[in-house]
This record gives structure tokens, sequence and C-alpha cells, in this order.
């Protein structure tokens, strides 16, 4: 749960780099300006009481201007009041990074510039995580396609049938509905 108050203090912090504010269900969402986004979080963390980010991630709206979304979730450590945070950023624009106030923003940032391709700003280590260095795509943007791309690494990725299709643990793609879908729904053989 997060308290209105959280929302109408931080708007008294920040002025009109406070965008746009939601409460729903219990949950507080506040929309800032990416230049404003790092001074914001700092206040979220000093002032309001939000020591831990919890988790951030990314969106992208692909035909979209600005085509990207920053995510973070915040909480107090208590868990009593929880706060996300959005920032619209542009495919050009570099994100300022919050692994100066939450060293697990490092890990995170890593991540979203691996699979989405956004650039953290004063980022101590921005480098792959999860694909290789030198691979040149984001997996995750809408426009990567579903089958893949071919990759000129042999025996590091393969652009063939995926070994785990159709196995023990994988959904059935064109189920009738999804729990159809589910493994446990196959007849056992």
């Amino acid at each position: 749960m997060s308290e209105p108050s959280d929302i109408g203090r931080l708007g008294e912090l920040i002025g009109e780099k406070l965008l746009a504010s939601a409460e729903f269900r219990g949950e507080a969402t506040v929309v800032v300006a990416l230049d404003a986004l790092h001074e914001v979080m700092e206040i979220c963390r000093d002032k309001l009481g939000f020591a831990m980010l919890l988790d951030m991630a990314s969106i992208d709206h692909f035909g979209g201007d600005p085509r990207f979304e920053m995510v973070y979730e915040l909480s107090t450590v208590d868990a009593s009041r929880n706060l996300r945070v959005k920032a619209m950023v542009a495919e050009d624009a570099e994100v300022p990074t919050c692994s100066d106030l939450w060293p697990g923003a490092e890990w995170h940032e890593r991540e979203v510039f691996d699979m989405m391709g956004i650039r953290f700003k004063g980022h101590p280590d921005l480098r792959r995580i999860l694909m290789w260095e030198g691979y040149p795509f984001h997996p995750l943007r809408k426009d990567f396609p579903l089958a893949g791309r071919p990759s000129e690494v042999s025996g590091v990725a393969f652009t063939e049938v995926a070994p785990l299709e159709g196995g023990p643990f994988v959904t059935t793609a064109g189920a009738p509905n999804r729990v159809l879908g589910e493994p446990r729904a196959r007849p056992v053989q």
C-alpha cells in the first residue's frame, strides 16, 4: 500500500517535474520527466523513506514516441508503502543510473541495456549480462523477430528448433485455451 500523501509530498518537492500520478487499488504510480529521474529517486529514498528498489523494468512502445518507458518499483523497509516511478525514454536518450543510490540497480540496468538497448548514463560497468559480448541485437525489443536472427557464432547460438520444444515443461502453442495449453493437460506417454 502507499499513502496518497506520498504522491502529494513528492509533488510538493519536485513541482512540475511530476508529470502525472495515479492511485489504483492501493498502488501509487508517478510519471516523472526523464531529466529529473535521478533527483526524484534520491528524494524518494532520502525524504520519503523508500529505502528499497525492488525491481526495474522497461517497456517497448514500438511505433510510439517516445519509444521506451522505464518503470521502478520502490518500497519502504517494512513494506508498508510502495511507489511505482515511471519515466518515458526516447530511443536515442540515456537514462541516469540509479546504481549510486541502490547498488542492486547495477544488474537491473545491465539487463535492460542487454535486452532493450537502453543506455544508462553514469553506470559503472554497462555491458551485457545475458547475451554474449558482441551480440548486435536486443531480443526484448518488439521489432526483434520471434524466430530469432541468424548467428555467426557457431556452438553458442542456434536458429534451429529449440531443444525443449514439445518437452514436458513447455506450453502448447495453438491450444484452444490456456488450460489445455499447459504441459500437465497433455496425456502421459
